[in-house]
């Protein structure tokens, strides 16, 4: 059985943007049976400095870069262009090994 996953979701300020794309990201999970332990949504800061505690990480397409530290510490950065969108959220998580077979 897979384990659960630790999912972190930044944007700018961590307030609205953030929220909705926890929402969208809770959506994507839900429907390709990713089992999820918790989904943290923040600041680009506070995401910078602890996405290393998570499996995934999604972030704004234009601040992957700032993650480069947590990407070589074993967490997959996943940038997106569309923050809202729970299919591009499911598309990019296709690509990842966190799909349960």
């Amino acid at each position: 059985m897979p384990k659960n996953v630790k999912i972190l979701v930044a944007c700018t300020n961590g307030a609205g943007t953030s929220l909705m794309m926890k929402m969208s990201v809770e959506k994507a999970t839900k429907e390709l049976g990713i089992p999820v332990e918790k989904i943290h949504h923040c600041a680009m800061a506070e995401g910078k400095s602890s996405a290393s505690q998570y499996d995934i990480a999604f972030v704004p397409l234009n601040f992957v870069d700032m993650f480069k530290n947590a990407q070589a510490q074993g967490t997959t950065v996943i940038g997106l262009r569309n923050v809202l969108s729970a299919d591009e959220v499911k598309e990019k998580l296709r690509q990842t090994s966190f799909i349960p077979s």
